[in-house]
């Protein structure tokens, strides 16, 4: 039989829609009618009801309505269900047929063209004969039809054509051809609608009626068809709950059959139908736990109805379609908004219908015999091209015995399904659901369910004889296996892509591959391994490989020619293959003997190397590629000798190399690039491995962490070991150059803290203790780079410790030049630092020189350095208040009166933790005097400790005609200092300090008293007191002298008088 009998029929999978034909419709050369279809068929939105148009000619031939059978006594079915009923009632019987004809009411010709849409309506009754169809007529009118009652001869004229037609006045219509189509045409399918569903309700009422005239013992064929025929006569009525309830009743029905070889394939087939209704109406109904219940049911209950022995995988075949055809439902209702889960998904039933395709093919392979001859006639072949019932045998259908009618019929019949069936592309068929079930996996997020598949994938392109398609999806999911260390999985897939790149002559994959099985990895027996490896070295001399196993004959001769063709090239004998992404036969580790080299070292890295096959590997090449390309030169090994080169299966072996660093290269990393050998020689193939950065392979980091782990449960154990362990070497790619250990001694000398605004001094001493002079020494100095923003700008050193630094001075001195040193040579520098703000600091010293020396008879000029980085911390040194007060008391003033002398208080505290010698002090007044002629300071040479006070005092004037409307600004204090233990050659540092503003306010008189410095007992004391006038006016004044128990007064005691303006008086 055709592949294509196990596809379930286009009518069964596609949705029942009510079928309804419109006539009188000339849509190619009629532009109204045109519009009319178009409305009723373009853009249909869901929300529409579900029917399907076609338009035919009036005289139309219908199919023929058979002889409606009275009694079922004597009648005895042929099958179930006849291929073409579906079809019938989808495509050719309509439920509903309408009649358009284009008349208006108020028409001239009414009569003539009344008479003759009765024709047309009686010759599409007269090819309806015997069915129930319906037929309705629409008249299509230029004008909009009045409200109903309105329009009498409208009402007359409709009645009259109804009675000449034979129509109720419910199928009869009006279609305007107006703006609003689409709305009345709406209308129009609402009515059609109904009309059609009062079809199909006849209809399922006729086929019911049939039951009361079976009978269960020859006619169990008949409840099926009935059952089968309600139910799909209900999805056209759009009613799928009774649709569905009679597909299970069918379904039911159908298993109580009895089943023998001749109608097993019927009764399956029709069961594959029904179950395919009830479980796209399950999906439909929002129900799909019943769909996956009743689809598990159905396979429950046909998997083990093989049928015939020699067709056992038509069974197989069917039991695929069951899997594919529900996995497509599944698919479709998720695509309509149903939610899957990783357990519960479509990928599965397309899984297992691959399974049942692997099945069918392998037995086809098993029952169906190549070369055999095709029989003549062809049993296969009907009278009308198809078969009569679904499931039937086209050499005897209709037949429902027991035994077939002819044995030798049957015998050809089967020959030929065999025979066919050997042409079926089984492979295209596994591949095709295969990949269905991939990518639901993957959808899903199943990595290992879409790898198996894969793989099988894989196997069935190789049967295929497909062989780079299989390699390409078998050499992708090789990665995951390799990841998850599934070793026996890897390696059946490795021995299938082996095949594959034989038979393909691939030589790049074939040792690729090759190497891998031979690898630690692989779980092939010593003798397999051996016989590989053989294959192996053959393909490195040049040669042919030997075939592999299990592969076809005829496959192995032609890539055998291929091989041939291939070792004939010239030019393509180097293969690069890419050794990080496999698990090899040879396994790299690369290190550098330490993390970081002096300049003045030569750098040293070891290549451990270890064979994992049954016999001894030869290579000739080793190197290492470094990031600074000028290294590479040093790390070469080849071959010298036969033995030189060889590594022996199970022992680890290793390879030093070792050169000089570059003086540039100091503060650089160099790592490994990679690491690269060579197999065979320049007369054979040569196959270069290559290893990214220092060695390792697929399976390297898992077997550190492990090797790791264990060796902290049980210890090391290293010392009772020859040979290192190889899984506890671990890969050090890269090495750091570093400068050459310094042979100078750096001392630094100074006393902290750093006060502000001194000129803080830092002794620096530098002693060689190199064996040669060092040349070019430089010193760096000042603050060191990367703390805060502002110290940089508050931070001045100098070289010259004479005068104080001015703010224009850098923060960091680079690279003074301090000469050469000889061996033992010590040499001294003074380095002034000068902080204007407080806060901790730290400083740079670095002293840095060359020297000449040598590395493995290399000379090289190495650039040495050493670094020292004190912490000083900056500190206010002083701290001064002023006081404005009144003389003799002493008293602190809030207002000083202008031409009236005060004192100016100043103390001066020491916060310094040393001793601080202050050189000497002076005002730098501003609208203030004076009072005395010349200004002199009180703390000459005065040395505080900590915490000790220096207090001064000053007499000051506001000169008058000053205005003493404002605060005036008094000066500035002038403190000039250094530390005690400093040298009198040191700089002064001078401290300024702003003095308060004073409020200025004027008095009217001016009172003092001239007394002399002392007085004698007994003896008279002369008193003089002034009386100054400061005012404009005339001021009479009167003085009272308090008597003292102490003194005795002579002399007017209440003096009066008038004093003019500006003048003053004395009283004694």
């Amino acid at each position: 039989m055709a592949g294509s009998q196990w596809e379930l029929p286009p009518e069964l999978c596609c949705r029942p829609m009510a079928f309804v034909a419109l006539t009188g419709l000339d849509v190619v050369y009629n532009a109204v009618h045109r519009a009319i279809w178009d409305a009723f068929c373009a853009n249909r939105r869901a929300d529409r009801v579900p029917i399907s148009f076609k338009v035919l000619p009036g005289d139309h031939e219908y199919p023929k309505c058979r002889t409606k059978r009275t009694s079922y006594e004597w009648y005895i079915p042929k099958g179930i269900l006849k291929t073409g009923w579906m079809n019938k009632h989808l495509n050719l019987v309509p439920a509903l047929v309408v009649l358009f004809y284009e008349l208006d009411w108020d028409d001239p010709q009414w009569k003539e063209k009344q008479s003759e849409c009765a024709t047309k309506v009686e010759i599409v009754r007269t090819s309806l004969q015997g069915r129930n169809t319906k037929v309705a007529v629409v008249l299509i009118q230029k004008k909009t039809p009045l409200p109903p009652g309105e329009d009498l001869v409208a009402s007359e004229r409709a009645s009259a054509l109804c009675n000449s037609c034979d129509l109720s006045g419910k199928s009869l219509f009006v279609l305007p051809h107006t703006d609003h189509l689409v709305g009345y045409i709406i209308r129009l399918e609402n009515a059609f609608y109904e009309h059609a569903q009062t079809y199909y309700y006849t209809e399922i009422r006729r086929v019911k009626s049939h039951k009361e005239f079976l009978n269960k013992t020859t006619h169990q064929l008949l409840f099926v068809r009935h059952q089968f025929k309600m139910a799909f006569l209900s999805e056209l009525k759009q009613d799928t709950q009774n649709a569905l309830k009679y597909y299970r009743a069918a379904y039911s029905l159908v298993h109580e059959l009895r089943a023998h070889e001749t109608n097993m394939l019927e009764i399956k087939t029709m069961a594959g139908f029904i179950n395919y209704k009830i479980c796209r109406l399950c999906f439909q109904h929002n129900t799909p736990l019943d769909a996956i219940a009743q689809f598990r049911k159905h396979i429950d209950l046909c998997k083990k109805k093989i049928g015939s022995a020699e067709l056992a995988y038509e069974h197989s075949a069917w039991m695929s379609k069951q899997f594919q055809s529900f996995g497509e439902l599944f698919d479709e209702a998720i695509k309509l908004g149903l939610t899957a889960i990783q357990t519960q998904n479509p990928g599965f039933y397309y899984q297992q219908a691959a399974c049942y395709s692997q099945d069918r093919k392998q037995m086809a392979q098993q029952l169906c015999q190549a070369g055999m001859t095709y029989p003549s006639p062809d049993p296969l072949d009907t009278q009308s091209g198809g078969l009569d019932f679904y499931g039937q045998r086209p050499w005897r259908q209709g037949h429902q015995s027991i035994d077939p009618t002819d044995p030798e019929k049957e015998k050809m019949g089967i020959l030929a399904l065999q025979i066919k069936e050997t042409d079926v592309p089984h492979s295209e068929l596994i591949i095709a659901l295969l990949s269905n079930a991939v990518a639901q996996f993957k959808k899903y997020k199943c990595p290992r369910m879409k790898s198996h598949l894969m793989v099988q994938m894989g196997e069935e392109y190789y049967h295929a004889k497909d062989y780079t398609k299989a390699l390409k999806l078998l050499d992708y999911v090789m990665c995951d296996y390799r990841t998850e260390r599934w070793w026996p999985l890897l390696t059946a897939i490795l021995t299938t892509a082996l095949r594959c790149a034989y038979l393909m002559a691939s030589v790049k994959d074939y040792v690729i591959y090759c190497m891998e099985l031979l690898g630690r990895a692989s779980t092939l027996k010593e003798e397999q391994k051996s016989r590989i490896e053989k294959n192996l070295f053959k393909v490195l001399m040049n040669k042919v490989p030997e075939a592999e196993a299990e592969c076809d004959p005829a496959s192995v001769s032609a890539a055998r020619s291929l091989w041939t063709d291939r070792m004939a090239l010239s030019g393509s004998n180097e293969v690069m293959v890419d050794m990080q992404d496999y698990i090899p036969f040879i396994q790299c580790k690369a290190r550098f003997q330490s993390p970081s080299f002096h300049v003045d070292q030569p750098i040293q890295l070891q290549v451990f190397l270890r064979a994992d096959c049954p016999h001894p590997v030869s290579f000739s090449k080793l190197t290492v590629s470094l990031s600074n390309q000028e290294y590479n030169q040093w790390c070469v090994a080849e071959s010298s000798g036969q033995d030189s080169m060889t590594l022996l299966p199970g022992k680890a072996r290793c390879y030093d190399f070792s050169f000089v660093a570059k003086t540039e290269d100091v503060g650089k990393k160099v790592e490994m690039t990679g690491v690269e050998m060579m197999l065979g020689s320049d007369s054979g193939r040569c196959v270069f491995l290559s290893w990214r950065g220092a060695g390792g392979d697929a399976a390297s980091t898992q077997e550190a962490l492990q090797a790791s782990r264990s060796s902290r449960r049980w210890g090391r154990g290293a010392e009772a070991r020859q040979e290192p362990d190889w899984d506890s070497l671990t890969l050090q790619h890269s090495t750091m150059i570093i400068s050459r250990v310094p042979k100078i001694r750096v001392q630094l000398c100074h006393q902290p803290p750093a006060l502000t605004n001194e000129m803080y001094c830092i002794s620096l001493s530098v002693q060689s203790q190199e064996e040669d002079v060092a040349r070019d020494v430089k010193l760096t100095a000042g603050l060191k780079p990367g703390q805060e923003a502002g110290l940089g700008q508050s931070t001045h050193v100098t070289l010259d410790g004479s005068s104080v630094c001015d703010d224009n001075a850098p923060a960091l001195l680079t690279d003074v030049p301090l000469g050469d040193l000889k061996p033992g040579e010590k040499l001294e520098k003074c380095v002034y630092m000068k902080c204007v703000s407080t806060g901790p600091r730290v400083f740079l010293f670095h002293v840095a020189y060359s020297i000449d020396t040598a590395v493995e008879g290399r000379h090289i000029v190495c650039k040495c350095h050493k670094v020292e980085s004190p912490y000083v911390a900056g500190k206010t040194c002083m701290c001064v208040c002023v006081c404005v007060c009144v003389c003799v008391q002493f008293e602190p003033l809030e207002r000083v009166a202008v031409d009236i002398p005060f004192l100016l208080m100043t103390d001066v505290v020491s916060s310094s933790p040393c001793p601080l010698l202050l050189s000497s002090s002076c005002l730098q007044l501003q609208t203030i005097t004076s009072n005395t002629p010349q200004l002199q300071s009180q703390l000459q040479q005065v040395v505080l400790q900590t915490g000790e006070c220096a207090s001064e005092c000053f007499c000051l004037r506001c000169p008058p005609g000053t205005s003493s409307s404002n605060t005036v600004a008094t000066g500035q204090y002038v403190i000039s200092w250094r530390r005690k233990s400093s040298g009198a050659d040191s700089p002064l540092i001078q401290t300024t300090v702003s003095l308060p503003h004073v409020i200025l306010e004027s008095v009217p008189l001016y009172v003092y008293a001239d007394l002399p410095s002392f007085g004698r007992v007994r003896e008279s004391l002369p008193v003089r007191y002034h009386i100054e006038n400061r005012t404009a006016q005339v001021q009479e004044v009167e003085i009272a002298v308090d008597p003292s128990d102490a003194f005795m007064f002579s002399g007017l005691k209440q003096p009066q008088g008038r004093q003019p303006d500006d003048a003053s008086i004395a009283a004694a």
